[in-house]
């Protein structure tokens, strides 16, 4: 063996640096991704959200209410976005996911906080997500003794001694707060967005490296439909998964499947079609298969931290859940989760819905643009 020659090493260096700074595409993914990281996990995240939007229906409206409303704002946890005018629509506004607090204050609250009866207010919580409402949930214990205590002086100062009202908490869709009934329907879009996105981008990029896309495109077949094609037995894969997911979710976890099985079959077709097309779409831009994977992970990052899966959506900043409302993993878990969890149907998951079908639309012209500009 002969000994080792480092004029032979620093050749072989220098030709790996001047590969890598040709791949300029695997150069940008080693500098974005740990940019990209510590943006996210040191901005976006966060396990303790404030500022959660709440509704009110408010039937007493007197000096007390108006405090106990005051202290809530206060408390940093709570934004009052919505006045009621009835229950049905604090339900509604609740199940559609635009509040994950209500409150109702009872019309004869002042009357009985000053005759010392302790009267009750309801605040119901959105607990599909527990992460997302423990801390403002923890939060309420001190609102009977902190929120009145400027109101109960003089003659009513005794009424300040004790609590005066109650605080009654309602945690609706995961009483329990049992978080597999939040993460395992979620898994249904990371693993489908893992498979089908990576397969997809792999399997178009390997036929551009063996040589046999230039058959292909000998043949007549127009783009739509080599796409339509290459796509169509990757979406009976998915079926197949989602399926598999669900009824292993209802058998190990017992996860509650509440309805909405219209809302749900949309979804999952249409998030097939676009993580599809989206793989597609990687495959026109990357000229290998390692560099499909690169990308593939890419988008796969954010889909897990930003969606909403692993880290409370309303608990990132405006510009992170901006970010996120962008990614179709994000509109998919809303309608997973609603289906199963609160039952809801097409007709209050038509946003959700409408978001992945501009997705699918989106991607599917891009990725109908570019094949045709790098193939024909």
């Amino acid at each position: 063996m002969s000994p080792l020659n480092w004029t032979r090493v620093f050749a072989v260096m220098a030709k790996e640096f001047v590969q890598l700074s040709r791949d300029r595409l695997t150069y940008a993914m080693i500098l974005a991704l740990p940019i990209v990281q510590i943006l996210l996990f040191g901005y976006a995240i966060n396990s303790d959200p404030r500022h959660l939007p709440m509704a009110v229906y408010v039937q007493d409206h007197s000096a007390f209410s108006r405090s106990i409303l005051t202290s809530l704002q206060n408390s940093s946890y709570f934004d009052i976005t919505r006045e009621a005018r009835s229950p049905a629509e604090l339900d509604r506004l609740m199940a559609r996911g635009e509040v994950l607090f209500t409150l109702t204050i009872p019309p004869d609250f002042s009357r009985r906080v000053v005759r010392g009866d302790r009267p009750q207010i309801l605040i119901e919580g959105d607990a599909s997500d527990p992460l997302a409402t423990g801390g403002a949930v923890s939060a309420l214990a001190a609102l009977p003794q902190r929120a009145l205590a400027a109101d109960l002086v003089g003659p009513l100062s005794p009424r300040a001694a004790v609590q005066p009202f109650e605080v009654v908490v309602h945690p609706r869709y995961n009483p329990e707060s049992i978080t597999a009934y939040n993460i395992v329907p979620g898994l249904l879009g990371v693993v489908l967005t893992m498979t089908l996105v990576m397969m997809t981008a792999l399997g178009m990029t390997r036929e551009l490296e063996r040589g046999t896309m230039e058959s292909l495109l000998a043949t007549p077949v127009q783009p739509l439909e080599v796409m339509i094609g290459k796509l169509a037995p990757y979406v009976g894969i998915g079926l197949i998964q989602t399926t598999v997911i669900l009824v292993l979710a209802k058998l190990l976890f017992d996860v509650p499947f509440q309805g909405g099985w219209g809302a749900l079959a949309a979804g999952v077709l249409l998030f097939i079609i676009g993580s599809l097309a989206l793989g597609f779409l990687i495959s026109t831009v990357a000229r290998s298969q390692l560099q499909a994977m690169q990308m593939s992970v890419f988008y796969l990052l954010p889909s897990i931290l930003l969606s909403g899966f692993m880290f409370p959506f309303r608990g990132m900043p405006d510009w992170a859940q901006a970010i996120g409302s962008a990614i179709p993993v994000t509109h998919f878990l809303r309608v997973v989760r609603g289906a199963l969890l609160k039952g809801l149907d097409l007709a209050e998951s038509w946003p959700s819905l409408l978001a992945l079908a501009a997705f699918v639309a989106v991607v599917t012209t891009l990725a109908m643009a570019r094949y045709r500009t790098t193939l024909d």
